[in-house]
């Protein structure tokens, strides 16, 4: 009897261990869905053609976050990272802060402790944009927007169950300016010449949830 006993409990162990690698070998991947909240603190550099000068710049304000991908055993996570932000912006020509839009995106490829802990991730920006409301730039009105923004973004955040709490480090460069006025220029005039590079720091909320 007590023979039995021991082999029946063998049988169950064997059988739930068979069935945890099962379960576990048809769960090693998954999609994700990744919504958040962020706040920007950046500072730049425009850089305009002969004569005029350089001038510095400040980006501030809340934004949204989204990412879209697959994970590995709740390990790895690869997919793509797009943010939209309505921040206040600041130009030291003419000392001017205006309300802004900006966008962008790009892939994202990150490592994670499962439920609970550090994760640690890396994003290539591939396309961005900031649109400041006009503003005056030199004793004149302009109202443009910089584009072909590119650059990467690194970050960190610890997770507890389905919230994170995260610190990023993003530097873009925006390699051209779409003029809707300035002066005598037509709308829609490109200065291919004028580049703003921006770095920032990004604080954010998001909730990673497993489909």
């Amino acid at each position: 009897m007590c023979a039995l006993k021991n082999i029946s409990l063998r049988g169950l162990c064997a059988f739930g261990l068979l069935s945890g690698g099962s379960a576990m070998a048809l769960d090693t991947t998954g999609l994700f869905i990744e919504p958040g909240i962020t706040y920007e603190m950046g500072k730049g550099d425009i850089n305009w053609p002969s004569p005029l000068s350089d001038s510095t710049t400040e980006t501030t304000g809340l934004g949204l976050s989204a990412r879209l991908g697959f994970h590995i055993y709740e390990s790895v996570f690869i997919g793509v990272d797009g943010r939209y932000a309505q921040p206040r912006f600041k130009n030291s020509a003419g000392d001017n802060t205006v309300d802004a839009t900006s966008y962008n995106y790009g892939p994202v490829v990150g490592m994670q402790m499962p439920v609970v802990g550090l994760r640690v991730w890396g994003s290539y920006i591939f396309d961005g944009e900031l649109d400041p409301k006009a503003y005056n730039a030199g004793g004149s009105q302009l109202d443009g927007k910089f584009g072909d923004g590119a650059g990467y973004r690194i970050g960190a955040g610890f997770r507890v169950a389905a919230i994170s709490v995260n610190l990023e480090y993003q530097a873009l460069k925006y390699d051209n300016l779409s003029v809707q006025q300035a002066g005598p220029f037509s709308p829609g005039t490109a200065f291919n010449s004028v580049s703003l590079e921006e770095e920032s720091w990004i604080l954010g909320l998001s909730f990673p949830l497993e489909l």
